[in-house]
């Protein structure tokens, strides 16, 4: 499928692929459990330099300037407050797919597991089982995140060779339609009830700019190489949400 978009920085490059990748992993290292390095990355604009060159080459425009929190113990308060522990004992928002019930489509948790960890597998990784921590947890948000790093890698890996680059981006596009883009609105909608007050002002930016971003990534990469096709809904070709997470849209 032979696609021209206008106003896409960067074109249909590998340049642009590797910017996304960016954008993604940075995004993974501000929903993990906040470390020191963290925190210094946020304070020092580190993090914001990063970003905003990444994020003015997918989109032309800059990112957003915010002050981080005065201090590591403020940033992880607030991150616990928001993700782990909040007022009565629970999150305000969970990181886990999988504690979100709209997002389970009607399967069992341990199906809604299995299919998401099939993504993973399909391109040879796994959540990391080593270190302790819920980060870990293949629908953990961080997770997700860096697999959508790990799948643009790829497409501009693809790029830079010559070769097509459209099995990655179908991956790219039915992640973030079925888990990705869901999982953020889902979160954003939450801590904005809540509200999270005291989650670090970069992460809330985070959560203010990357659902609608997921969005516009997977309407562009529809308008590459297709639609997505929702395998819970009767008709589709398979069937079975296993049949995709098999990989049969992506070889």
């Amino acid at each position: 499928m032979s696609v021209t978009l206008h106003n896409t920085p960067l074109g249909d490059s590998a340049e642009r692929a590797a910017a996304k990748e960016s954008i993604w992993r940075l995004a993974a290292l501000a929903f993990g459990h906040p470390t020191a390095e963290t925190y210094h990355a946020f304070k020092s604009g580190d993090f914001h330099r990063a970003f905003d060159h990444s994020w003015s080459a997918v989109t032309g425009r800059r990112w957003l300037d915010v002050t981080s929190s005065p201090n590591f113990a403020t940033l992880e308060a607030g991150y616990i407050t928001a993700f782990l522990h909040g007022p009565k004992g629970k999150p305000m928002a969970s990181l886990l797919a999988g504690d979100h019930e709209p997002l389970l489509a009607g399967h069992a948790r341990p199906v809604f597991m299995l299919n998401i960890s099939a993504f993973y597998r399909h391109f040879g990784l796994q959540a990391a089982t080593d270190d302790e921590g819920r980060a870990d947890e293949p629908d953990h948000l961080a997770s997700m995140l860096e697999f959508m790093a790990v799948l643009c890698h790829l497409e501009a890996k693809a790029l830079r060779a010559g070769r097509d680059p459209a099995p990655y981006r179908r991956a790219e596009r039915d992640f973030i339609r079925r888990y990705l883009g869901p999982m953020l609105y889902m979160i954003a909608g939450c801590l904005r009830a809540g509200p999270a007050t005291d989650l670090d002002p970069i992460i809330t930016r985070l959560l203010d700019d990357l659902p609608t971003w997921a969005e516009s990534q997977a309407t562009e990469l529809e308008a590459r190489v297709g639609p997505y096709r929702d395998p819970d809904q009767p008709g589709f070709a398979g069937t079975k949400t296993k049949d995709v997470a098999a990989g049969d849209l992506w070889g």
